[in-house]
């Protein structure tokens, strides 16, 4: 493992700690707002694979306020997601999540609130929602308060720890390779002392420059 690069997380979290903090408590206060505000949480999430999160968080405003998120036929939001990659099976996604989440009345809340264990809640997002896999359903469930204990692996955070020899590049993500790195990297949070929902926004910021969804 690199000493300097462990040297320069720590510093890094030391500094951006007030940021952190305040960044998710805005998480929490999303799961208190409700479910509208839950369900827009999940469509920027079924948008950002392979897309760049600002951009998608972006074209989720926008679809609000041309009142095509929780109206808009499939053609006419994938028109209008046109920044997104993949924008037509992400039209797909959406229509099929807010069918089964908003038009028939379904809580988010109350479906979640059942589970205690986050992982659990994780499994039954993956298994449930078309679109979301592992990195998605973790990254969901920590922008609504609800997923401190999970890893979003994505391409900045693999890289790092790839980086800090915590890992090796993985060749495919799988369901077993990726509970596997999220364990190395809860054991490297240990070792570290950054809390696991912390230590992915300081890998982000070293990355991006930001602190941001």
């Amino acid at each position: 493992m690199t000493s300097d690069k462990v040297d320069q997380i720590k510093e890094t979290y030391e500094e951006i700690t007030p940021i952190i903090e305040s960044r998710i408590e805005d998480f929490n206060e999303i799961w208190e707002e409700g479910d509208e505000r839950i369900f827009y949480e999940m469509v920027f999430c079924l948008f950002t694979p392979q897309s760049k999160a600002k951009v998608c968080w972006d074209t989720v405003k926008e679809l609000k306020e041309n009142h095509l998120l929780l109206e808009g036929c499939k053609e006419k939001i994938s028109e209008k997601i046109n920044r997104v990659r993949f924008r037509n099976n992400k039209a797909s996604y959406l229509v099929e999540a807010r069918e089964q989440f908003v038009e028939d009345d379904i809580s988010l809340k109350e479906k979640i609130s059942r589970f205690e264990d986050q992982k659990e809640a994780r499994e039954w997002i993956v298994d449930n929602v078309k679109g979301l896999g592992y990195k998605e359903a973790s990254h969901f469930l920590r922008n609504i308060g609800k997923g401190d204990d999970l890893a979003i692996l994505d391409r900045h955070i693999l890289k790092n720890l790839v980086e800090l020899e915590v890992i090796e590049e993985p060749k495919t993500l799988t369901k077993n390779k990726y509970l596997d790195i999220e364990k190395k990297m809860e054991e490297f949070s240990e070792e570290v002392g950054i809390p696991l929902g912390h230590l992915d926004l300081v890998l982000w910021y070293l990355e991006t420059g930001c602190v941001f969804k």
